[in-house]
């Protein structure tokens, strides 16, 4: 059974899987990695999801603010031996409560066209695709989406 818990960056356990999302990060974006990998910092996010079975870290991911109505979805990571049993989509759910709790109306985020598994998570969650935008709007490698909360 999957238990969520809230917590912050400095948790250990985020940041063991983020190492493991890292080492799969650097192996599919090849040469394009330190680009991306400076927006990828861990330290001061303050809203981070971690999923557990029986105990285990299995996933996370994480929300940070963007602007005054919106969140960046950021490190979101299952191990690959719990990919397809909807691990992502509870740790994206809960990530899209406590965005509004915050009293943000959306959620965007930044996937590569190298993961289509992230693309198609982010898809069957009824996110839209958008134009890139900030150090991603030049990028051909990158896919941006958003959805917005009601």
């Amino acid at each position: 059974m999957i238990v969520l818990k809230r917590t912050n960056s400095d948790h250990k356990d985020f940041q063991k899987l983020i190492e493991k999302l890292d080492k799969d990060l650097a192996i599919r974006d090849g040469k394009d990695h330190s680009f991306y990998a400076q927006f990828n910092k861990i330290d001061m996010i303050k809203h981070v999801v971690i999923a557990y079975d029986y105990d285990i870290p299995v996933g996370c991911g994480a929300i940070k603010e963007y602007s005054d109505n919106t969140m960046e979805v950021k490190r979101m990571y299952v191990s690959p031996e719990r990919r397809g049993q909807g691990v992502a989509s509870l740790v994206l759910k809960e990530l899209e409560l406590w965005t509004k709790e915050l009293n943000f109306k959306k959620c965007i985020l930044e996937t590569g066209k190298k993961q289509p598994e992230a693309i198609k998570l982010y898809t069957k969650n009824q996110y839209q695709i958008i134009p890139n935008y900030g150090q991603y709007k030049d990028v051909e490698n990158s896919v941006c989406f958003e959805k917005e909360l009601v």
